[in-house]
């Protein structure tokens, strides 16, 4: 497994150097801010990716502003407690896509985000698990919610702003290339593997997991 400072140079070579590989990286939003976010953004920003897993992604932001009425702004306790008739109308609701499941899952994952406030609510929660155990947040998130198994996770995390590697084609081939996995993780010591190598090169290098997944995804 290479340095951080040679994977950032080779990514610099093909994206016309340094400085402007640098410009292309984004941080995560700071603790403080994600411990502020609103329930209903969280729930907002995870239905999103959840309905663009398998859609073209362009459909479902063009519909977005539907959404956000159709389910009243993403209202946690509102969604938590969707009875049989809205849900019913919803599934014939054409301001957003009418997948049932999909549908089900804002319920769902909403009451989770209810949970969640016992634990010391969802930005704190969500926004505040430590990087250095970021496979551990996606599988608490697998395991208590649904539909956040996968990359749907991932892509949650990273559209609300918190400290986050998305285990893209890109980033995936870099691991790979590295010696880190052999093939797509899906196994909790493949994900362990990933989670060590993102640990070492945020020693090495001082940035956050967002800027070094970008970095590794841009190497390839």
């Amino acid at each position: 497994m290479r340095h951080f400072d040679e994977l950032f140079q080779i990514a610099a070579d093909r994206h016309g150097g340094a400085r402007a590989l640098g410009e292309k990286l984004t941080k995560p939003k700071p603790l403080e801010e994600l411990a502020a976010m609103p329930e209903d953004r969280w729930l907002a920003v995870i239905t999103k990716c959840v309905f663009q897993a398998g859609f073209n992604w362009k459909v479902i932001e063009n519909k977005w502003d539907g959404f956000e009425t159709a389910f009243d702004g993403f209202d946690v306790g509102r969604c938590a407690f969707m009875d049989d008739e809205k849900f019913d109308a919803l599934l014939t609701d054409t301001r957003i896509v009418r997948n049932g499941t999909k549908i089900a899952t804002v319920r769902d994952n909403a009451a989770f985000l209810l949970e969640l406030r016992q634990e010391g609510g969802a930005g704190h929660v969500l926004g505040g698990w430590p990087s250095t155990d970021y496979v551990g947040l996606l599988a608490m998130l697998a395991k208590r919610g649904s539909r956040l198994g996968g990359a749907s996770a991932q892509y949650a995390m990273r559209f609300a702003g918190r400290d986050s590697f998305i285990l893209s084609q890109d980033v995936t081939a870099r691991l790979i290339a590295e010696g880190v996995i052999d093939k797509s993780p899906t196994s909790k010591k493949a994900m362990a593997a990933v989670q060590e190598a993102f640990n070492t090169w945020m020693d090495q290098s001082g940035r956050s997991l967002t800027e070094i997944s970008r970095v590794l995804a841009m190497s390839v």
